[in-house]
């Protein structure tokens, strides 16, 4: 079987000839990108699948959203200083400013200033939110069904639920626990405005020409926990989910951190498939505990090896060992595929990548 007969198999609860062995590679390819190792236009040319087939790698990860967001009855400005990037959005009930700050050594940015920063920059933001529209763009997902192949399948983001939109891009856990705390039906507010916004872009998303709809939370459980999933997020992914598989594709969310305080919650939702999946000894729970956390489930788990062991920091019998471990768990029954938790990092190894579909070869069959 191919790697796309493979998962699709796999995604519609069917026992493939082996486990599906399927990688995030793009933090890694930005990184060789911006070494000068590899041309600029790389992750959206044909060579970008051509280089999964010589890793012998399943893809599916991209990065994409398939629509346009347009903020209107705003002043919005954009501009650079140094390794700062800065974005201020005027609006008739005040300023909002955020500043992310790239980092050499990571390959990635980070937030020095959240654009909501307190319950008083509410009112600037409800208005930002209830004057942005979505428009489709799908031309790189049209792109994509042409080049991917037998390597593959195609996927495409929603945008993440509301609670964790403002927890990963806009605000941080800290203002989000002081505003919900303090202001709890001002926060309720804001949480109903960006869902009724952001499901008109969870739509566009839905139906576009792609296979598999993630909503990308970045989720871990130390960070929201039952609580808050209950209360802002459960209802929003349910909704979005049935959505998606009323579409014709499968659901799923991003899930790279801690699993044990969300897992079962998670479970219970109705998605495809739960993707990023980290297991210890990086994450909190072993892959072959994750079944213990699923029952009465249908959602397949997806991920299993840490990125750290695709580093020199691992020794090659370790990631053998690691590898042929997960593989004795999910060759069990066809509910998992294998991939990375969550991206190969920038010290990645080529020849590892390439390791994993030899131990599946050897290890993965069913």
């Amino acid at each position: 079987m191919t790697p796309r007969e493979r998962v699709l198999t796999v995604l519609n609860r069917k026992k493939a000839d082996q486990v599906p062995w399927f990688g995030d590679l793009d933090y890694w390819a930005t990184s060789l990108i911006t070494r000068g190792e590899k041309p600029e236009d790389f992750k959206r040319s044909d060579a970008y699948l051509q280089w999964h087939r010589d890793l012998r790698c399943g893809f599916y990860l991209q990065g994409y959203f398939p629509f346009k967001e347009i903020i209107e009855n705003c002043d919005v400005r954009t501009w650079n200083e140094g390794r700062k990037r800065y974005r201020e959005i005027t609006t008739p009930e005040g300023t909002l400013r955020e500043c992310w700050r790239y980092l050499d050594i990571s390959y990635s940015e980070g937030h020095e200033e959240y654009l909501l920063k307190s319950e008083e920059d509410l009112p600037a933001y409800n208005f930002m939110i209830e004057n942005t529209r979505y428009e489709p763009d799908y031309d790189f997902a049209l792109l994509r069904r042409k080049q991917v192949g037998e390597m593959g399948v195609v996927l495409v983001y929603t945008p993440r639920s509301p609670f964790m939109h403002l927890l990963a891009l806009d605000a941080g856990i800290m203002t989000i626990a002081y505003i919900s705390s303090s202001a709890p039906e001002a926060f309720a507010e804001t949480i109903g405005l960006m869902r009724k916004k952001f499901t008109e872009a969870a739509a566009i998303a839905a139906a576009s020409p792609s296979e598999i709809v993630m909503t990308p939370e970045n989720l871990s459980a130390e960070m929201v926990g039952p609580k808050y999933f209950d209360r802002y997020m459960k209802d929003c992914q349910t909704e979005w989910s049935d959505m998606i598989q009323a579409a014709g594709k499968f659901s799923c969310i991003h899930m790279d951190g801690t699993l044990k305080g969300l897992l079962r919650e998670e479970c219970g939702i109705g998605l495809s498939f739960i993707e990023a999946c980290t297991p210890a000894p990086v994450g909190d729970l072993a892959v072959g505990d994750w079944a213990s956390y699923m029952k009465g489930s249908e959602t397949i788990l997806w991920g299993g090896i840490p990125g750290i062991y695709f580093t020199e920091k691992v020794t090659d019998g370790e990631f053998d060992r690691f590898v042929r471990e997960i593989l004795s768990v999910m060759r069990g029954e066809p509910r998992y595929v294998l991939g990375v938790a969550d991206q190969v990092p920038p010290d990645g190894l080529a020849g590892r990548v390439r390791r994993v579909a030899d131990l599946v070869d050897e290890y993965g069959n069913y």
